[in-house]
């Protein structure tokens, strides 16, 4: 039994941020109802190719930007445009503890399916609304969509090339980071307002919005701007306060080293077979490395390029100093911790046979995270989450389908 099994959720999301809040509440045990429009669903399904193969290795009609966050759910295709499609969302919130939603401001209110208008009658609801910009504020109405916010929210002020540097530009991140700790904030306030709400029996209405989770993740460089008013600089793979604290190129491709005090650097000088770089005085204390970075950066890279990936590694762990390579997702997926931690999962799919997605990162010893089913076909469970929880009877669906409200 999860740890959410007793938590029903209708979802009303889709892409990215609200699907990635919704699978790990799924992930958890609670029955999600994923919501999705007929004959067309959510947006992802069609962010393709790739797509997941069958057991010929031909393409199938699942999207694998959609499988990539929808497991464990239900699917239900219901046009809630429409009055009968509202009515059908109002007697299943009515089943339902928490509703999550990522329509733009506005939208939910015109449908009837606003927080205001569902709560008299379910003043236990929790109503998690996600948006690019919040519920209030000039930029309220505006869609969000993760590569403007990473750059409003300052993450891409401090990302990319050093200026100066070949290449140099502010760089977005190489996946949607704003749109998945939007996702996962909102989870967090999803379960503190389930605390709440089971010892209180009040619901609430959650903002949770992109641009205020891109800021507050800017974190330490945020309160370095606010502690002294310079805004902080790209440094590209380097660090601002930190030497040697990078990337370098090796014999067949890339190893990240962290030298994160004097002992390190000494040690990384003695494998590498120049010990006397750590006595030179631009280059035995930290504070001396920054400022001569510039003249040890190229002397360390001369020495790197010497020998590959997996001796440096292997070299460097044995002294006790932090590196690591930069894998690919061929090299991620069968590294023996990754595997070990069972971060790949292969679902049984209707179609494709078998769907592999990856694990989630959450470890709970006493209600672990269940993978019971993988992301379902558009509208899979419409007559079975409509007969078992509305009470339709064969002909309402039929009338319903005819009609194109389901």
């Amino acid at each position: 039994m999860g740890a959410l099994s007793h938590i029903r959720v209708l979802d009303l999301t889709r892409v990215l941020a609200g699907p990635w809040c919704t699978q790990t509440l799924a992930d958890l045990g609670a029955d999600v109802i994923k919501i999705e429009r007929p004959g067309q669903g959510d947006d992802t399904r069609q962010w393709g190719p790739p797509y997941a193969r069958d057991a010929t290795g031909q393409d199938t009609t699942e999207a694998a930007y959609y499988l990539a966050v929808n497991r464990n759910k239900r699917s239900v295709t219901l046009d809630i445009s429409t009055p009968e499609g509202q009515e059908l969302v109002r007697r299943l919130v009515a089943q339902c503890d928490v509703l999550v939603e990522n329509f733009k401001v506005g939208d939910m209110q015109r449908y009837g399916l606003d927080y205001e208008s569902l709560r008299g009658d379910h003043p236990s609801l929790i109503y998690c609304s996600i948006t690019g910009f919040g519920q209030t504020g000039p930029y309220a109405p505006r869609a969000g969509y993760d590569f403007i916010v990473q750059g409003m929210g300052g993450f891409m002020s401090v990302t990319g090339e050093r200026d100066g540097q070949p290449g140099a530009s502010p760089q977005k991140a190489g996946v949607a980071i704003a749109d998945l700790f939007t996702g996962a904030h909102a989870t967090i306030a999803i379960l503190a307002a389930l605390n709440h709400m089971e010892r209180t029996g009040q619901g609430q209405h959650l903002d949770i919005c992109l641009l205020d989770t891109q800021v507050a993740m800017m974190a330490n460089m945020a309160t370095n701007y606010l502690a002294t008013g310079r805004p902080p600089a790209r440094w590209g793979n380097a660090h601002p306060n930190i030497v040697p604290y990078q990337v370098f190129k090796v014999a067949d491709g890339w190893v990240i080293v962290a030298c994160g005090n004097d002992g390190q650097f000494r040690k990384l000088t003695q494998v590498a077979g120049q010990p006397e770089l750590a006595d030179d005085p631009r280059f035995a204390t930290n504070p001396a490395r920054v400022r001569h970075r510039d003249q040890l950066v190229p002397l360390l890279q001369e020495l790197m390029i010497q020998h590959p990936r997996d001796e440096w590694i292997r070299l460097l762990e044995e002294v006790g100093v932090p590196c690591g390579p930069i894998n690919d997702m061929a090299d991620v997926f069968q590294d023996p911790q990754v595997l070990a931690r069972e971060m790949r999962q292969d679902l049984p799919h209707p179609i494709a046979g078998q769907v592999s997605v990856p694990g989630s990162a959450l470890k709970l010893s006493a209600t672990p995270v269940t993978y019971r089913s993988a992301p379902p076909l558009l509208g899979q469970h419409t007559q079975e989450v409509l007969q078992s929880l509305v009470a339709l009877s064969d002909g309402e669906l039929d009338a319903l389908k005819t009609r194109h409200i389901i």
